[in-house]
């Protein structure tokens, strides 16, 4: 059954088609807030910034400000282009009007689908790495990730305002355990400082090292625009959207500051490098009863991730297949719930290759990580050039928010996100590995992408739309 028709249509502007689905806006400033903060301040997240002040102490203070800097152009890139082009689709339909359907599938799938399957798989074993930890034997191994992945399945299907609901919850449970325990760590006012420990003692001075930090700092604030493909879904998006990403990015530096100087404050840097550097850091300020806030954090850090991911990606794919970039069974909406249920289990079908994978063999999957992520930053480059040449293409469409300092922010991020891309591999010897690997993604997608452009489309790889329209 396909439920996915529009049910009116709004006067166009600019040749743009500005429809709305049968999508409920039941998304305020709160849902829009904790999704893009939810996504980022993952487990994951808070295990590189720790690993980061582990590697670079004070230099790491000075990356994260970087990286906050390219987060705020990348908000201001996606405020403007989801704005302008309110569609499910995200980045795709923003690339079709500006680029063409080649550039838009390569840089959606490769982008968010690819780099979505393989990271919420690291996410959610992530959990059953902690839980193990913390209670040794109680539950065999990978059935707490496939159900956290099945539990998430449901309530997403279930509806948006479920999931804005669970998603406040969620990222409120999060940040309020991260900012305690910096806080508590900062003002030492948990557990005496352990023996012979002197805060900041090994951070050292700015040695140059810096830059081998940056693509750290950058990965930090990466994923504030999934909240744009719900952008159907959202009350007063043109208030909304922009405000949810640029306090986002400021919230999300803020807690990692905090958490940075409070594990320097207790911790020395070669403590902060091991694979549960969190659980570390928690028993130190708190005893060992803090082991049961690890445990609230991975479940509610690492489920706000999977939460997130499930509903933004899955109207990626929505908004794609009603542009006719993917197979038609994508549209599909629940008959209930009104949900793109189809493309959710796909995406959780997926994610549960790897997840599978990872358990025999983590050192493999983490290498497909990283290569996939150089896709990631890749579609940031791409949603930089779509602003550029959609200003000068179409200088009159009307856009609710426009970029400040334009074209400075595109201009700074174009230049960041490739500088990732090229020190992507944490080490040398990987670094071969890393580019062949990104290689095969990007080509494995280019060639599934110019087939459909071509032959099912019928339409040139560059030709950009002149509609966004709907099929």
């Amino acid at each position: 059954m396909d439920n996915g028709q529009p049910l009116a249509e709004p006067p166009a502007a600019a040749g743009i088609n500005h429809h709305r689905d049968n999508f409920q806006a039941v998304l305020g400033f709160r849902a829009l807030f904790s999704g893009a903060v939810g996504i980022v301040v993952g487990q994951n997240a808070i295990v590189s910034v720790l690993h980061g002040v582990g590697y670079g102490g004070f230099d790491f203070l000075v990356v994260l400000g970087i990286g906050f800097l390219f987060a705020l152009c990348n908000a201001a890139t996606f405020s403007e282009l989801s704005l302008m082009l309110p569609r499910a689709g995200g980045l795709s339909t923003y690339t079709e009007v500006a680029l063409g359907n080649f550039p838009a599938i390569v840089a959606t799938f490769s982008g968010y689908v690819v780099v979505a399957m393989f990271g919420l798989s690291a996410e959610i074993k992530l959990v059953d790495d902690v839980m193990g930890t913390l209670f040794p034997g109680v539950l065999p191994p990978l059935v707490l990730p496939f159900t956290l992945l099945g539990v998430f399945v449901v309530l997403n299907i279930r509806g948006t305002d479920v999931f804005a609901r669970l998603q406040n919850v969620l990222t409120f449970l999060t940040i309020t355990i991260c900012l305690a325990l910096g806080l508590s760590a900062l003002t030492r006012t948990g557990a005496p400082l352990p023996p012979g420990q002197v805060p900041f003692a090994d951070w050292g001075a700015l040695d140059g090292g810096i830059f081998n930090l940056m693509t750290l700092g950058i990965w930090a604030f990466t994923g504030l625009e999934f909240i744009c493909p719900l952008i159907e879904e959202a009350r007063d998006p043109a208030r909304n959207i922009p405000r949810a990403m640029l306090l986002g990015s400021l919230t999300i530096g803020i807690v990692y500051l905090l958490l940075a100087l409070g594990a320097g404050t207790y911790l020395n840097r070669r403590a902060l490098l091991g694979p549960v550097p969190h659980l570390i850091y928690a028993v130190a300020v708190f005893g060992k009863p803090a082991r049961i806030a690890v445990a609230v954090i991975a479940l509610t850090a690492s489920g706000s991730v999977v939460n997130t991911v499930l509903a933004g990606v899955s109207r990626m794919l929505y908004g794609m297949a009603r542009n006719g970039q993917v197979f038609p069974v994508f549209k599909r909406l629940h008959r209930k719930h009104q949900t793109p249920s189809v493309a959710i289990v796909f995406m959780a079908l997926i994610t549960a290759v790897p997840l599978t994978l990872i358990g025999s063999d983590p050192d493999a999957i983490t290498t497909l990580l990283i290569a996939a992520s150089a896709s990631w930053l890749l579609a940031y480059i791409v949603a930089h050039l779509d602003v550029i040449v959609l200003r000068r293409r179409m200088p009159t469409l009307a856009r609710p928010f426009k970029t400040p300092l334009y074209p400075l922010p595109q201009v700074l991020g174009i230049g960041g996100m490739t500088y990732a891309i090229i020190n992507n591999s944490p080490s040398p010897e990987m670094t071969k590995t890393v580019f062949l690997l990104t290689g095969v993604v990007l080509l494995g997608v280019s060639a599934m992408a110019a087939y459909w452009v071509k032959a099912v489309m019928k339409r040139g790889l560059f030709e950009p739309s002149a509609t966004g329209r709907a099929s």
